[in-house]
């Protein structure tokens, strides 16, 4: 069975490249199919395979400015040739999943997200972009809207990575789709001693739709220490916090040390919405609760109760709330085994096994 994996940009190691390294050590002799591909920014899984790259890759600042260049991405496509290939696997989060495979090749589209800024969070994306930026945007959407759409047709079967993404696909294309959750790499947090500290945590890149904000909110009113890992912080919100002891920014940090933020944590604090949300899964596999908004990715990666809590509005005041009732049932979660128990769903191995499982039902029909 000859394999293509369609790939939206290979331009760093985030959630999707991590499914894509799974994907490979299922189908080592696939062919990598990309937008943009910077092979200095991704693993040796992924730089020692046959890429294949779009014109794209060859406009100029391609590999840092790659987005710009998202309404030339649909015809980019099309440039592909999948004649030869028997399974055609998109990773689907940018535009991906609209190539032509041959009319025997079986295509799966695993979906991390339909594009978030075309639909849902159009508005949180380009809320704070130049004048400029919007006027054309306003123009692109509608067609690009148009053309997401009418690929799904494209698609033999839909994977979403979390129960919030199968109903943003069943909103948007009109089509069902399993659940596969995304590998997760577990292993390196589950032996790590917890010690817990007398701080809260919130993880991730400071972009918007992360809801940082909120967890800094709610813990300077309430009184309560705060550490902020990740980058993206502006200058402006330095300042806007400067004059606070409770809350400290770390900027961004190795593996190493989230590994020892993760163990010392009281909790992790999730305000935003993500499709999936890797960070509290690594956050429960090193024992650490997580206090979740109750919408999106972590309905599916936190269990109420055993390995985190849940709150129901999307600001500070309710986020204060879910502290005040963790901290009165915070011993409850000094259990290790709940914590491993639950996050073994999201290992490799069982992403490895799920996937397999799929594509063998269709190869034995």
């Amino acid at each position: 069975m000859k394999v293509a994996i369609v790939h939206y940009w290979l331009t760093g190691m985030r959630g999707g490249e991590k499914v894509l390294e799974a994907l490979l050590e299922l189908y080592p002799q696939a062919d990598i199919y990309t937008h943009v591909y910077n092979p200095a920014a991704v693993s040796p899984i992924i730089r020692d395979r046959r890429v294949y790259c779009s014109y794209i890759n060859t406009l100029p600042f391609a590999k840092k400015m790659y987005q710009f260049y998202m309404p030339l991405m649909p015809n980019a496509l099309m440039d592909f040739n999948l004649q030869g290939y028997d399974l055609v696997i998109s990773s689907e989060s940018g535009p991906a999943k609209g190539v032509v495979p041959n009319p025997d090749a079986y295509h799966i589209c695993y979906c991390h997200s339909p594009m978030r800024y075309l639909w849902d969070m159009y508005h949180e994306y380009f809320r704070n972009t130049s004048p400029l930026i919007k006027f054309f945007m306003r123009r692109l959407i509608p067609g690009l809207r148009l053309w997401d759409v009418s690929s799904a047709n494209m698609v033999d079967r839909f994977i979403a990575n979390s129960r919030y993404v199968a109903k943003r696909i069943a909103r948007v294309y009109n089509r069902g789709a399993e659940i596969v959750y995304p590998p997760v790499s577990i292993e390196r947090f589950l032996s790590v001693p917890r010690r817990t500290g007398d701080f809260y945590l919130f993880f991730g890149q400071l972009a918007g739709y992360k809801r940082a904000d909120i967890a800094i909110e709610a813990c300077i009113a309430s009184g309560r220490r705060l550490l902020v890992a990740g980058s993206g912080i502006r200058k402006k919100e330095l300042r806007r916090y400067r004059k606070t002891s409770l809350v400290k920014f770390l900027g961004k940090i190795d593996d190493e040390e989230l590994v020892s933020l993760f163990s010392r944590a009281r909790a992790l604090l999730f305000p935003g919405i993500e499709d999936f949300g890797i960070v509290p899964v690594e956050a429960n596999a090193a024992g650490c609760p997580v206090i979740a908004f109750r919408q999106g990715g972590a309905l599916d990666t936190v269990k109420e109760g055993v390995t985190g809590i849940f709150f129901d509005e999307q600001n500070p005041a309710a986020l204060i709330g879910a502290m005040d009732k963790f901290e009165e049932i915070e011993l409850s979660f000094s259990g290790r085994e709940a914590f491993s128990e639950h996050v073994r769903q999201f290992s490799r191995e069982s992403f490895k096994k799920r996937i397999t499982g799929i594509i063998n039902e269709r190869i034995r029909v």
